[in-house]
């Protein structure tokens, strides 16, 4: 038997992150995990991202610390498996900054700290010598002197400090309490669901999406002082809501913006459609059912512009390498707007081979956990194309600005009724502007056109959607 290892690294999530901060481990050393399985919870500026491991095993030790940023590439975990048959992949190359940041770590662990000597006598061990049961320890306000370590040759175990913990502080996770201080959740009263009873950042949306504030007048005074201690603390890490994470949200967004005005040649087109069979199809469909259950018009527009990208698949993929690479299915991004400010598009899956009921409620749930921070990876790096609407907020006409590296976007406008003229005779229609930017080194004007005219279809003959 031999042992194959890899490096779980920090991913890249959009085009325009160059490193990200570890918000939650949500595994630990020794457990067992299988591929798809979501490990980590990576702070991105945009969003709060769960990413998945792309391999099987064990974990054999977590790299990076909760609060910790590191550049992209750069190693997080290590993660083990037996196989009989295991080849040993040569390690890939890592980023200069990753490599320099290997370095400095590397230096640090031998270098010897300020007022130890170099030569001589050692400096007596720290009780505590795992950087997770430090971790720990921190989180939970422990003393390392006062623990009394029953493990090898004296050294402090994480169940130590988990039996000498402060007994009047609830057992949760850095994300958790920064979410249940935001949103206003009183820990005490919070169900815990963690591998060792913690309470995770799960738990606290639950309980927040309830609207429920749980916990007695104590715990309520507690969940305050922690909250006045959190706030008080030197380096907090960044949440959604916060002054910090909007400003390095527009950061972002500004230079993918910058990035694909000065890389990608646009060109944009636009068309007028009459949505007036659709949306007459629509409430008919809706008149029986619960309002639970409901379309609403978005959901044609979406289903419209991926059956269009199936169609035309030269503007669904991605330019790589100065070529285009057609993806593998329509992979939708949808704008959301966020309620601290700024912009996410994560991408709704396969979305031309869903029929509009499973779209709707895909659709409802990607918003949801877009705006609660619970996005996979996956959500935020395979989108081939992206949608955005602007018509709820009353703006008639959409000129996009393509997500690199992708090759086109659609903007829908506000449907208005306005006088249309059908088969030689004026009425008054509703109608929706459809927009279309797109890379002139993929497509010219021509196949958008095509594009267009599918959409025009297909929200024409919304039955066939």
């Amino acid at each position: 038997m031999t042992e194959e290892r890899w490096e779980f690294v920090m991913p890249s999530l959009g085009a325009d992150m160059e490193s990200g901060t570890v918000a939650e481990w949500l595994v630990k050393p020794g457990d067992r995990i299988r591929r798809g399985d979501t490990v980590a919870v990576i702070d991105t500026d945009k969003a709060l991202i769960e990413v998945e491991s792309f391999h099987t095993g064990t974990v054999e030790s977590l790299v990076a610390g909760i609060g910790e940023r590191v550049p992209v590439g750069t190693p997080l975990a290590v993660i083990t498996a037996a196989s009989a048959t295991a080849k040993r992949r040569p390690p890939g190359r890592r980023p200069a900054a990753a490599a320099a940041l290997g370095q400095e770590r590397a230096r640090r662990r031998t270098a010897p700290s300020a007022g130890e000597p170099e030569s001589g006598e050692p400096r007596a061990p720290s009780p505590i010598t795992s950087p997770l049961v430090r971790h720990l320890a921190e989180q939970r306000g422990v003393e390392e002197a006062v623990v009394h370590g029953t493990g090898p040759g004296g050294r402090v175990t994480r169940a130590d400090v988990e039996r000498t913990g402060a007994p009047d502080r609830v057992r949760a996770s850095p994300l958790a309490r920064r979410l249940a201080l935001e949103l206003g959740v009183d820990l005490a009263g919070v169900p815990a669901t963690g591998r060792t009873g913690a309470i995770r950042a799960g738990d606290v949306r639950t309980v927040a999406a309830r609207g429920a504030r749980p916990g007695s007048a104590e715990g309520t005074a507690r969940a305050a002082s922690e909250r006045t201690a959190l706030l008080a603390g030197a380096q907090p890490v960044r949440g959604p809501g916060l002054e910090p994470r909007r400003d390095a949200m527009r950061q972002a967004i500004a230079r993918a913006m910058t990035r694909s005005n000065r890389e990608i040649p646009h060109y944009h087109l636009s068309t007028t459609v009459d949505v007036g069979a659709a949306l007459a199809w629509l409430r008919e469909r809706n008149r029986d059912l619960p309002v639970a259950r409901r379309l609403l018009p978005v959901a044609l527009l979406l289903a419209a512009a991926a059956r269009a990208a199936g169609e035309v698949p030269e503007l669904n993929g991605f330019w790589l390498d100065d070529a285009f690479a057609p993806g593998e299915a329509v992979h939708l991004g949808v704008a959301i707007s966020l309620k601290g400010g700024g912009l996410i598009a994560p991408a709704l899956h396969d979305a031309a081979g869903r029929d509009l009921a499973d779209l709707m409620a895909a659709l409802k749930d990607l918003v949801c956990r877009a705006r609660t921070g619970r996005l996979r990876g996956a959500e935020m790096t395979e989108a081939t194309i992206t949608v955005t609407n602007l018509g709820d907020q009353g703006v008639e006409t959409v000129h996009g600005v393509i997500y690199p590296p992708q090759v086109a976007l659609v903007g829908f406008g506000k449907i208005l009724e306005r006088p249309w003229a059908v088969g030689g005779l004026l009425g008054v229609r509703p109608l929706v502007t459809v927009t279309l930017a797109a890379d002139h080194r993929a497509t010219d004007g021509y196949i958008g056109a095509r594009f267009l005219t599918a959409v025009d279809r297909l929200l024409s003959h919304p039955e066939a959607l």
